[in-house]
């Protein structure tokens, strides 16, 4: 029933063809609603259609027009974009090109998609190359190169020869002998640095493989051969660390696909059944699974029974009993009995493979406090370099000691480099990501990990979130004189043309009732149904419709009054002149909200319920689960004007599991979906879908959102503060090479290494 008793949620959604671009979406109101990058990559839309629902690790060619008809998207995997340093290389070369659009980079998937125009997409891989890197257009379903391991016996060479040149300095031998093993040990592992460092010289961008090339070269000149080897040493172990650090904030979600088996036993046009490769499953096709498999794709239970393991999607800790047409998800575990299912998604549209895809486009979008990090990144380098200018020259005019002081400003350029500071929000923010995924809730993006920990109102819907949803008829009754078995038969008609709860309990009830033929049915928003049966017009709805019709009279007021005060929902059966029957139905409130709801309390989050219920249901329900405030008889634009209401307080949340929920979700500065697994509607428009119903997991986003705002800060204090100290030291005179390598990127393995804290939790 689209409304029946006042639930504004007329059905809840439904896995839908797979297809992105068929589901229904909704766009935030105001520009706080986006988390985009005001640059060349502030756009975030899913424009380029079916490659949305691509698996984790499988990129697939896109050429869909976003930026009017002349502009194409185009991702382009780059093995060697793992670091801020390539990204600032790369949007100088291309964001000077006429024919590029936009850039946007995901870093963690070492993914650049460039909308541009159709003839330009040679010129824009040109130009990657021509900066060192190794573009990829990646084929459909075709998972990208493997990284080139580097070997390590140069690393190690380059580490002995550098400990030689210090004891030969150490024990007084001939400095050439100190020199030559220095030289040999820079050249060993130092090539790569010298070629990066030289080619963003030549573009003009002074990152840290610049920085360390002059700083090492400078120290060669002046005869600092052991600590120039030194430096060059520690620095590429350091970036080797930083590297393997990454790749395992990299695969956190990547691993996740893992979880689905890539082969299943399908039963084959003959009958019998055979093995195959997951990924040419079709929909329709039966797919057997023994005790103890993992269900390779998402379908429906036909034949069997099992008890599942769900905790990979939903993040349960307790199995689910199912059978026959029940829903399983590929990812999860069977853990007892055998079943057969008829599959629902193909492998590139599972729940899992969506919501990999969801988490790795949040990765790309960048939270607020990744943007001011980058913003003042791009002034830090430039004025620490000017420094590190003003020191090598001014201070020499007046004592003359020309080495001493460009020592001094090569110390300078290594600490100029921020990629301790540029890196540590990413990584945090990722694993924040990663580590909400693993309990089932999925988030859509950096601002809103951020946001969660300034909480300060929280909007639920009832049916279905507070409570099952799965409300069951207590009571029937007749009224002015009707025949209760005639008025049963003729509500359970209505009821069952609606797949609302409430419909659905009616309908339930009376399942031993024929159903009459219902002709010209018609749904009433926040109100009931309506349809004629034998030619005259029935209604089934709540008590707004009934006193909207002017049928109340102040009997059927006070018996209402009764039944609502107990927390039960009333629907009437009425015709043209008069109320024919009641029927109460009452919902079970989950243990779950109880908690959920004293826990985002403790947090100091104000709960507020919003329902389509009336007042008298509404407060009771309020007052077993323990709200804040309750609001019955809530249209859909209601709950909208509600949360905007609450909007002016504070960051305010809905949550809610319709379709007509949207609007309220999409206005509220974060919006939970519940119970989003396998339900397309709910993972495209909601910013953090809720995997089950488990209202549990709302206080936990927001303990994990202050966590990883804690992280942040933690990595922004230990970033500048360490480049600080480094600083003062070197201008005082007492700052050494090797140390401003540790000031750079032992600073980034403890900011990579904090950050990766989350993943634990």
């Amino acid at each position: 029933m689209s409304s029946c008793c006042g639930h504004d949620h007329e059905q809840k959604p439904t896995s839908g063809s797979g297809a992105a671009g068929s589901t229904l979406r909704y766009r935030k109101v105001g520009e706080h609603r986006h988390d985009h990058d005001h640059d060349h990559d502030h756009d975030h839309d899913h424009a380029h259609g079916e490659a949305c629902c691509a698996p984790a690790g499988v990129l697939q060619p896109l050429a869909a027009s976003v930026a009017g008809a002349d502009s194409v998207t185009t991702q382009i995997r780059i093995g060697e974009m793992d670091c801020p340093t390539e990204e600032a290389l790369i949007r100088k070369k291309l964001g000077g090109m006429t024919t590029v659009r936009r850039l946007e980079f995901n870093l963690m998937q070492r993914v650049l998609t460039v909308v541009h125009a159709p003839e330009a997409l040679d010129a824009v891989l040109a130009a990657i190359r021509s900066l060192g890197f190794t573009p990829e257009l990646p084929e459909a379903g075709v998972a990208p190169s493997p990284a080139v391991k580097k070997p390590w016996w140069p690393l190690a060479l380059a580490g002995v020869l550098a400990v030689g040149a210090e004891v030969i300095e150490w024990a007084g031998l001939p400095t050439w002998i100190a020199a030559l093993l220095a030289i040999a040990a820079v050249l060993s592992c130092g090539l790569t640095t010298y070629r990066k460092g030289w080619v963003a010289i030549r573009n003009g961008n002074l990152n840290i493989n610049a920085l360390m090339s002059i700083a090492v070269t400078g120290a060669l000149i002046l005869g600092q051969w052991p600590e120039a080897a030194m430096v060059m040493v520690l620095f590429t172990l350091a970036e080797l660390i930083e590297a393997k650090s990454l790749d395992r904030a990299r695969n956190a979600i990547a691993g996740l696909m893992d979880l689905a088996p890539e082969r299943a036993t399908v039963r084959q046009s003959d009958g019998r059944w055979a093995e195959v490769d997951a990924k040419t499953v079709a929909v329709g096709d039966v797919v057997r699974v023994k005790p103890g498999e993992r269900v390779a794709l998402d379908g429906e239970i036909v034949s069997g029974s099992s008890t599942i393991n769900q905790a990979p999607i939903t993040g349960e800790s307790l199995p689910v009993e199912k059978g026959e047409g029940d829903s399983v998800f590929a990812g999860t575990i069977n853990e007892s009995g055998s079943f057969e299912y008829r599959v629902t998604a193909a492998a590139a549209n599972t729940t899992l493979a969506r919501i990999i895809h969801a988490v790795e486009e949040a990765q790309g979008a960048k939270a607020p406090t990744q943007r001011f990090v980058d913003q003042f990144a791009r002034i830090y380098t430039p004025i620490v370099f000017a420094v590190a200018l003003l020191v090598a020259v001014v201070p020499p005019l007046f004592d003359g000691a020309w080495l001493a002081w460009i020592y001094k400003a090569l110390v300078l350029l290594v600490i100029a480099c921020p990629c301790a500071l540029v890196i540590s929000t990413p990584v945090t923010i990722v694993s924040g990501l990663a580590a909400a995924a693993r309990r089932g809730i999925l988030i859509k993006g950096g601002v809103y990990l951020e946001e969660g920990r300034k909480l300060k109102t929280l909007a639920l819907d009832k049916t279905g979130t507070l409570t099952h949803g799965k409300p069951e008829q207590t009571e029937s009754e007749a009224w002015n004189g009707g025949d209760l078995g005639a008025a049963t038969a003729l509500a359970a008609s209505l009821a069952g043309r609606s797949d609302h709860p409430v419909s659905q309990a009616i309908a339930r009830a009376a399942a031993g009732v024929a159903h009459a033929e219902v002709e010209g049915f018609e749904a009433l928003l926040g109100r009931g149904v309506r349809g004629e049966i034998d030619g005259k017009a029935y209604w089934l709805g709540n008590h707004r419709m009934v006193h909207e019709q002017g049928r109340c009279s102040t009997e059927l007021e006070a018996r209402l009054d009764v039944l609502e005060r107990q927390g039960k929902t009333v629907v009437m059966l009425v015709d043209a002149e008069r109320v024919l029957a009641l029927f109460a139905v009452a919902d079970t409130v989950k243990d779950s909200s109880r908690q959920a709801v004293a826990e985002l309390h403790a947090l100091g989050v104000k709960t507020v319920m919003l329902t389509g219920d009336n007042p008298h249901t509404a407060e009771a329900i309020a007052a077993q689960v323990g709200v804040t405030e309750a609001r019955g008889d809530q249209l859909p634009q209601d709950k909208l004007t509600a949360v905007e209401q609450f909007g002016r307080e504070g960051i305010t949340g809905m949550v809610g599991d319709g379709i007509n929920d949207a609007p309220a979700l999409a206005r509220a500065d974060i919006g939970f979906a519940m119970g989003a697994m396998g339900t397309d509607t709910a993972i495209e428009t909601a910013d953090v879908a809720l995997m089950d119903d488990d209202l549990r997991k709302l206080p936990a986003f927001v303990r994990l959102s202050r966590a990883t705002h804690a992280v942040l800060v933690q990595n922004i204090v230990l970033a500048l503060g360490i480049k600080a100290v480094f600083l003062a030291l070197t201008l005082a005179g007492l700052g050494t090479m090797w140390m401003a390598v540790f000031a750079d990127v032992g600073a980034s393995l403890l900011v990579v290494g904090n950050g990766l804290r989350l993943l634990r939790r």
